[in-house]
């Protein structure tokens, strides 16, 4: 096994590791406390293996509360990380993430038309539906507004998500202005990015998406590596680049237009994620992809777990916590990468 093998190796099982820690304290942690044994304990119970049931209480905090919200926090951060390391993989940009070509902001259109215009017509999924649907149209709005001749150029792709991104921002504050009172405090929490209305249904409603995503993901990590050598040497060694770029950015959209969905919008997951493990591990995609998704599962759950503990009783807003603990760190990060190589081009 070589160095850089290795290294992934040990990188990896710390990150499973890690994860399988974090969920089990947050599962335990809140205003109702539960041993961590007793957590297991009831896992094992429900799963036959043994161990013993809490108490009524205990068994409707843990099940009913705590443990789909845990499970949403690892599904949508995964999402996120996952999507994160495939942009900067397509778009060759450290910089890049799902919300540079428009991914967050159209989702978030639909959640807030679906809030604005009063519509009920799947129930509690109407806005997750809306938000869901809308994410995948502007994703493609986008990809077929940038080609041009059968081909996408990158500039032209993230300058077109910059100008769908401002499109969507007026939208919003076209609805924000239309809306009563009680739908602007709607749509500004929404916005703000909450695991706090985590339900199995709404798992069981991102689980699909977000699997299929992770799944797939890693089966691009070799054409990934071959096109960071340029779009050139790589349709000269056989790669379809188009074709490439297509696939990742459905793939991207079913991540993150499923994970905004369900939990608002959440910045500088897939952002950062990708720099730490670039910076631990190179930038292979073979370990950089999965280990994006692991990575980034774990920046939600301990986010979510800080969002829900450090100002109790009342709840951070997930969306912005990341957004404060994540903007300072990069900026540190763009500073210290220009120090070391002289800049990112």
């Amino acid at each position: 096994m070589t160095l850089p093998d290795r290294r992934a190796f040990l990188l990896t099982a710390a990150l499973v590791a890690t994860v399988l820690v974090l969920a089990l304290v947050s599962a335990g942690t809140g205003a109702y406390r539960i041993p961590l044994g007793d957590v297991l304990a009831s896992v094992q119970h429900r799963a036959g293996l043994g161990g013993a049931p809490l108490d009524r209480v205990g068994e409707s905090v843990l099940w009913n509360v705590r443990l789909p919200r845990v499970v949403l926090a690892l599904l949508v951060g995964a999402s996120l990380g996952c999507a994160g390391a495939l942009m900067q993989g397509v778009f060759g940009n450290p910089l890049a993430e799902p919300g540079v070509i428009g991914i967050s902001a159209g989702a978030a259109v639909g959640a807030v038309a679906a809030i604005g215009l009063g519509l009920s017509f799947l129930g509690n999924w109407t806005v997750p539906l809306c938000a869901f649907v809308a994410g995948l149209v502007t994703v493609g709005s986008v990809y077929f507004l940038s080609r041009n001749g059968g081909r996408t150029e990158v500039v032209t792709l993230i300058l077109t998500g910059i100008a769908v991104n401002a499109f969507a921002g007026a939208l919003i504050g076209l609805f924000v202005f239309f809306a009563d009172s009680g739908q602007v405090n709607q749509i500004t929490f929404w916005q703000l990015g909450s695991l706090a209305q985590a339900t199995w249904p709404k798992v069981l409603a991102v689980l699909p998406c977000a699997l299929a995503g992770l799944l797939v993901a890693p089966f691009y990590s070799r054409r990934l590596d071959l096109l960071s050598l340029g779009e050139r040497p790589a349709r000269h060694l056989g790669i379809d680049v188009e074709r490439l770029r297509l696939a990742l950015i459905l793939v991207v959209a079913l991540l993150t237009a499923a994970a905004v969905a369900v939990a608002g919008v959440i910045t500088f997951v897939g952002l950062l994620v990708p720099h730490l493990l670039r910076m631990a591990n190179g930038p292979g995609h073979r370990f950089l992809v999965p280990g994006s998704a692991l990575a980034g599962a774990v920046v939600l759950v301990a986010g979510d777990l800080a969002a829900r503990t450090l100002a109790q009783p009342a709840e951070l807003p997930l969306g912005v916590l990341t957004a404060l603990l994540g903007s300072p760190f990069f900026f540190w990060l763009l500073r210290r990468t220009r120090r070391k190589q002289g800049g990112w081009a």
